[in-house]
């Protein structure tokens, strides 16, 4: 049963990746669509693509979920537009570097920070009033596995994807008697450019992260995404953890050459 079919959908980081496929798995449902990212352009050509595809309405902001006073002025807009979202895809994330802690870089660690916990809140806490007061509502957010299992030279990484799964379990809880769900969906390794990211840029070193292996891709992690908007409205998925099939434990991963 398709239960999203009209429901409006908020996606941050939606430029890329996860974000994108997300995206385009909710218009697929018949979801209309408020997509967010730094990237205009790719959000616009993107929003362009899905009207025309699926019918759905899309509309589309530039945004820096870092901001604090931005993100407040874009949900005031959505506000006077009676735009407020069914469901909220708290995707923007990132990471940055690979080091060990006492080698650590200050900067990469402020922009996971920054992105990964504080951004995800500024959202959160901007949109939930508004799903309160209406009694209806759904908070998605795209952890990790590196939010349940430390691998090395990842310390700030993984803090802030703990910091992910220990926000979605304790929402869970301050929403005790409303009818609003907060759900993760926490993937293993997934071919998007989050290693290019992390690698500033360098191609060569994000591809040998996936070389001679199956990863998951962004669209597998949209399906999941989809699986855990669409259940009953009494059913509330607290957590789904997924790996390609190749990968049993973060440092675990079946590698085959050639």
């Amino acid at each position: 049963m398709n239960r999203l079919a009209g429901k409006r959908v908020l996606i941050t980081g939606a430029s890329a990746g996860i974000g994108q496929s997300c995206s385009r798995y909710f218009a697929r449902q018949g979801s209309n669509l408020l997509l967010s990212a730094r990237r205009l352009d790719r959000i616009d050509t993107l929003a362009s693509s899905l009207t025309e595809d699926y019918g759905v309405d899309v509309h589309t902001a530039k945004l820096d979920v870092t901001d604090r006073d931005a993100v407040g002025a874009y949900v005031d807009t959505l506000v006077e537009e009676g735009l407020i979202p069914d469901v909220l895809v708290n995707n923007a994330g990132k990471a940055k570097g690979l080091d060990t802690l006492q080698d650590g870089d200050l900067d990469h660690w402020d922009e996971m920070i920054d992105t990964n916990v504080k951004g995800l809140l500024y959202v959160t806490r901007a949109i939930l009033p508004h799903m309160i007061e209406r009694d209806h509502g759904h908070v998605i957010n795209i952890g990790s596995i590196a939010g349940r299992w430390v691998y090395p030279k990842g310390a700030v990484y993984n803090a802030t994807k703990f910091a992910v799964r220990a926000l979605s379990e304790a929402m869970n809880i301050d929403l005790l008697g409303t009818s609003i769900r907060v759900s993760s969906v926490d993937p293993g390794l997934a071919e998007t450019e989050f290693s290019e990211v992390r690698f500033d840029g360098d191609s060569d070193r994000a591809t040998s992260v996936y070389s001679d292996t199956v990863p998951l891709k962004a669209d597998d992690v949209a399906d999941a995404v989809i699986y855990v908007a669409n259940a009953p409205p009494h059913v509330d998925i607290f957590n789904l953890v997924m790996m390609p099939t190749v990968q049993r434990y973060p440092g675990y991963m079946e590698r085959k050459s050639g």
